[in-house]
């Protein structure tokens, strides 16, 4: 599987729960806390099952650093 950027970003699973879960969020983010925060949206939002854990499963493959370093006004490297 091919590593490539989306819209500037990791991959598009970054991409996506920036923009679904993130955008204009105007404080400081800690990579752990923002997954959890997403983990608890798919928790709320879904019961047990197929579909919770294909979103669990989409999430591993955020870049919650690089979602952090946006918000925190840091550069990635």
């Amino acid at each position: 599987m091919k590593n490539e950027k989306y819209n500037g970003w990791t991959n598009y699973e970054t991409w996506r729960v920036n923009i679904e879960c993130f955008d204009g969020w105007e404080d400081n983010l800690e990579p752990d806390e923002a997954r959890l925060m997403v983990e608890s949206i798919i928790e709320e939002d879904t019961s047990e099952g197929i579909a919770r854990d294909y979103a669990m499963a989409f999430i591993d493959q955020v870049n919650w650093q690089e979602i952090a370093e946006h918000y925190n006004g840091e550069e990635s490297e």
